[in-house]
């Protein structure tokens, strides 16, 4: 077999058509130096939720007469929302502290950028990167889920890909917004109080969208949590809802997730070339 030298040139080609790939792999590289926190923050703190809420909270909305949320288990109604919500936490660490870092403290970005990979592929390896790390502890929390009997669809399994569009639909738009700062003074914080917070909370997450004050159900409207959320409980158990409205859902995401990614390339190029 004859043997190709890896010439400069050989290798800005390679650089341009697999750049983002490289790129990605380097960033999971350097995850599995936390990788056990990862998984520990992704599956444990989720977890704890799921024996708190589903099931000690359960047990007190069951002897109250009320155990039943459109004819399932209270432990049922909240696994969904629980596996989207740890995904969407995944998300808003991965596409918010390493962005700065990757500009101003690390720097990471910028030797890449000394190679053939342009800032484009730098932000889509990222995504790429966060996208499989998400996935991964998602599948392990779904699991944990259908070991406490709380997914009995079969299209259960489907709420990891409709989750991991969550933290995408919320991360994407929130990485573009980092990759404009220069600073932290601060903004992070309030992201995380007044933004990330009131969406977990608001979104359905606990109870039906639909017990909250009609000036309160704007917060569900808007958030991907929400909408993944109602997918989630339509494939896990069946909930009734129109096509329609699933199909909102859904493009709710895309469409978010496709504006953010667009939003990050073009920073990114932005930042980076200037």
């Amino acid at each position: 077999m004859l043997h190709v030298p890896l010439t400069p040139g050989v290798s800005a080609a390679k650089a341009e058509r697999f750049g983002s790939w490289y790129f990605a792999e380097h960033t999971l590289r350097a995850m599995r130096s936390y990788a056990v926190s990862v998984v520990a923050i992704s599956v444990g703190s989720p977890l704890a939720y799921l024996f708190a809420m589903g099931v000690g909270m359960a047990s007190l909305i069951s002897a109250n007469g009320s155990g039943n949320f459109a004819g399932v288990s209270y432990l049922t109604f909240l696994a969904p929302a629980l596996v989207a919500s740890a995904a969407m936490m995944s998300a808003t660490g991965e596409f918010m502290f390493p962005i700065m870092g990757g500009f101003k403290w690390t720097r990471k970005f910028f030797g890449p950028h000394a190679s053939p990979l342009t800032p484009a592929q730098i932000a889509e390896g990222h995504i790429i990167a966060v996208s499989l790390r998400i996935a991964g502890p998602t599948l392990i929390y779904y699991v944990i889920v259908v070991l406490f009997g709380a997914s009995p669809s079969p299209w259960g399994w489907l709420t990891v890909i409709t989750a991991t569009l969550c933290a995408l639909s919320f991360g994407l738009p929130l990485m573009a917004y980092v990759a404009t700062q220069t600073q932290d003074k601060g903004q992070f914080a309030l992201v995380q109080r007044f933004v990330v917070m009131p969406l977990f909370l608001f979104s359905g997450t606990f109870f039906p969208l639909s017990t909250l004050p009609w000036f309160l159900q704007w917060i569900g409207w808007i958030s991907p949590l929400w909408h993944a959320t109602q997918l989630g409980r339509m494939l896990s158990y069946g909930m009734a809802e129109p096509v329609w409205l699933s199909v909102v859902h859904v493009l709710f995401m895309l469409a978010t997730a496709a504006l953010g990614w667009m939003l990050s390339r073009r920073i990114f190029t932005k930042r980076m070339s200037s």
